[in-house]
């Protein structure tokens, strides 16, 4: 994934309601409606929402005759993750790094008594 997409992606989820409207999709699939309900906005501020998450690839909406049904896109979450395991890993292995420099610690004072 390259930064562009990244930035985009970061940005729209660092917003709270953006997060609980996809909290609510990885349920299924919701009108814009149903979206609202919870948040005490109008339809436009949602909508706004909805097309900040479907810009970053979040979230895809179609057309079925009135309703618009907005479904995640597991495939952008996924995208992140990859990105992240390379974090993940440094940390994994820098925990076992503290952690044997700790047991070598440990083991030198009980040598010392």
């Amino acid at each position: 994934m390259s930064a562009e997409p990244l930035s985009v992606t970061f940005a729209a989820l660092a917003d709270p309601t953006r997060r609980a409207i996809l909290a609510h999709l990885k349920n299924g699939e919701a009108s814009v409606t149903e979206l609202a309900q919870p948040f005490g906005m109008s339809l436009p501020a949602i909508s706004k929402h909805l097309k900040v998450l479907e810009r970053a690839g979040l979230i895809t909406r179609s057309r079925e005759a009135q309703w618009r049904p907005c479904r995640l896109n597991a495939q952008s979450l996924k995208d992140i993750d990859d990105w992240l395991e390379q974090y993940r890993q440094f940390w994994e292995e820098s925990l076992v790094k503290l952690d044997d420099y700790l047991h070598k610690i440990q083991t030198q004072e009980k040598d010392n008594e």
